[in-house]
């Protein structure tokens, strides 16, 4: 019987547990905060920030929101963030990629405060998961990892190949992975005999960003596969890079789209920053 894995039920739970910890924090005069950056209105981003906002009104951190205009320049993009860097009531920082093409991604992603990254995508922060020293970790691949962890998967001594070697999902998860003692390959678009490594794999986690491009001949029977992509399909339904109805039936456990990866990462964006704070309050 295959498991369903359900990240909106568990990225309630980890919601739930992050209000109670806020709370607590509240009575101690301690107050967590988030400051939210968007520049221009592309709608994908909109409904993003969206649901960050919506996520903090539940937890109870105040969000802070920078709605800018897609005209705004580098130089006032990186003002405003010096200015988030300098004040101590702001306990994380978030610009939502991506942003216009006359900006440099590179230099906004440098310009936050590492302390303040909860994105987990500063240099410092990377440099930090490599050599196995805290910091922030990128929220989705920290999601995948709770997601296993809470429904009683085991990842030490598993193979796990991960398809995908973006900064913000493939390295980092498979370091992640490597971390809890997985023995893991890395995949990607040059990969020679893709198919037969993944069939390796007794956990597969698919961030290769074509839809439904995994299909159960990639498989081996009894794998955990994970699926990172989401996309609209014709008929403007969301689908993932997994065909699920073909692959579904060959698993032990497998998560949906929607419903599976996407609801952690925000989950995961609330216990950066709530961690910010409280590295802040022990300092």
């Amino acid at each position: 019987m295959t498991q369903i894995i359900d990240g909106k039920r568990i990225s309630l739970e980890i919601k739930d547990e992050l209000k109670e910890k806020v709370a607590r924090l509240k009575e101690e005069g301690k107050e967590c905060c988030l400051a939210v950056i968007q520049v221009g209105n592309d709608p994908a981003s909109s409904v993003y920030v969206r649901n960050k906002k919506k996520a903090c009104e539940y937890i109870g951190i105040r969000s802070l929101s920078y709605e800018l205009p897609e005209e705004t320049t580098e130089e006032e993009l990186l003002a405003l963030i010096q200015k988030l860097n300098q004040d101590a009531s702001v306990h994380g920082i978030l610009v939502q990629l991506p942003v216009p093409k006359h900006i440099v991604e590179d230099h906004i992603i440098k310009a936050i405060d590492p302390r303040k990254d909860v994105d987990g995508f500063h240099p410092m922060n990377v440099g930090a998961l490599t050599i196995g020293e805290r910091g922030f970790v990128s929220c989705t691949p920290a999601g995948i990892i709770q997601l296993l962890k809470r429904s009683d998967i085991d990842i030490e001594g598993k193979n796990c190949v991960v398809i995908g070697r973006s900064n913000i999902v493939g390295k980092p998860m498979a370091l992640l992975m490597l971390r809890e003692n997985a023995t893991v390959t890395i995949a990607h678009s040059r990969t020679k005999n893709l198919k037969e490594l993944c069939k390796t794999a007794d956990i597969l986690i698919v961030a290769i960003g074509k839809p439904k491009f995994i299909t159960a001949e990639y498989v081996k029977e009894g794998a955990v596969v994970i699926d990172v992509g989401i996309h609209r399909n014709a008929e403007n339904k969301l689908c993932g890079d997994v065909d699920y109805e073909d692959v579904a039936p060959h698993t032990a456990a497998i998560t949906p789209v929607p419903g599976g990866v996407g609801p952690m990462t925000i989950a995961m964006l609330m216990h950066n920053c709530v961690e910010a704070m409280e590295a802040v309050t022990l300092s």
